[in-house]
């Protein structure tokens, strides 16, 4: 889908600058390098037990994620090997969970983007029930995240982020626009000029400020040329 692909593309960082909501700062993609933009599943665990887990990734359609709240309840491993290879043969796009996983090594194997709270070897329950599709909310920055069935989720070595259902458009093109600025800035950078003059920053606001080093030669030629 070519909305999963710019989404993707343009990354959680602009996305986050740009309106999208910010998930916790606790989870990490379980490999690096891991990333993906999905609509999401919701799903709600009971406490210690993944039964509903399994019961999401029964039905999941192809190219979702399942985005995944654990009750507050983390320290166990939800979802292990056997899960990863059954979310990847149904066409699921990743997880994400407020919660642990285990055999790490194993659901790196697997090339399942697998976005988790930490690692726990502890073995959840079966059988205590859940739900699936549902609102959840989602521990994030600075208040908890809701996260409803169709919203879009983007994950990336940077962190998570949810664009609201209805909204991911109009997120996503003004992320576009911050990638284009800070691409302008980068250029900038590579021909000499300061972070101080292209933020318009005020440098004697900290204790410690010398001044600006005499210009560099290539930053002198520059500014003779204009």
């Amino acid at each position: 889908m070519a909305l999963a692909q710019t989404l993707t593309a343009v990354g959680t960082a602009a996305l986050a600058r740009s309106g999208a909501r910010i998930m916790g700062t606790h989870l990490f993609p379980v490999w690096p390098g891991a990333s993906f933009a999905a609509t999401a599943l919701p799903v709600r665990c009971a406490p210690g037990d993944n039964l509903a887990i399994h019961v999401a990734v029964a039905q999941a359609q192809p190219g979702c994620a399942l985005v995944i709240d654990v009750a507050g309840e983390p320290e166990y491993g939800y979802v292990d090997e056997i899960l990863a290879v059954a979310a990847r043969m149904r066409g699921i796009a990743g997880l994400i969970l407020d919660g642990c996983v285990r055999d790490v090594s194993a659901i790196a194997r697997t090339d399942l983007p697998v976005v988790s709270a930490g690692v726990c070897v502890r073995a959840p329950g079966h059988d205590a029930g859940g739900a699936v599709g549902r609102e959840i909310l989602m521990r994030g920055d600075p208040a908890p995240t809701p996260v409803r069935r169709g919203d879009w989720v983007v994950c990336d070595d940077d962190g998570v982020v949810c664009l609201p259902r209805g909204q991911a458009a109009a997120i996503m093109a003004a992320a576009l626009e911050a990638v284009s600025r800070d691409q302008e800035v980068l250029d900038a950078l590579g021909s000499g000029r300061s972070t101080l003059d292209l933020f318009d920053l005020d440098p004697s606001r900290v204790t410690g400020w010398e001044g600006a080093p005499a210009a560099t030669g290539r930053e002198s030629a520059d500014r003779v040329s204009s």
